[in-house]
């Protein structure tokens, strides 16, 4: 299953205030259950992280990590429709890709939950 993109600020606003926080080494993340059928993800990252390269960098890393731990999901855990707001961390850039995806599946296990 594909993520949508969460882009509306009124959306992000409310997951802001209404989600469930989760930490982890490279990111934290903000989840909150819809009444869509879809899962929605939006990364960011703050700008204390570094340059402008390393910010996108560490964003695009989380997001494919995210992207991946998306399609090895069982398809009736995707029924339930999700935002997931994640904050990229500068550690995001030097952290190995295999414990950002498993980090992004054990956020996404805790949807199901």
């Amino acid at each position: 299953m594909r993520a949508a993109r969460l882009r509306r600020s009124g959306d992000i606003k409310t997951l802001r205030a209404e989600g469930r926080s989760l930490r982890r080494a490279s990111f934290s993340a903000r989840l909150r259950r819809t009444d869509l059928s879809v899962t929605r993800l939006a990364v960011i990252a703050p700008g204390n992280g570094g340059g402008a390269v390393a910010l996108n960098r560490a964003r695009r890393r989380v997001r494919e990590a995210f992207r991946i731990a998306l399609r090895g999901r069982s398809s009736n855990a995707g029924n339930a429709g999700v935002d997931i707001l994640v904050t990229a961390r500068p550690e995001a850039l030097h952290t190995e890709f295999t414990a950002l995806r498993d980090d992004a599946a054990s956020v996404l296990s805790e949807t199901t939950s």
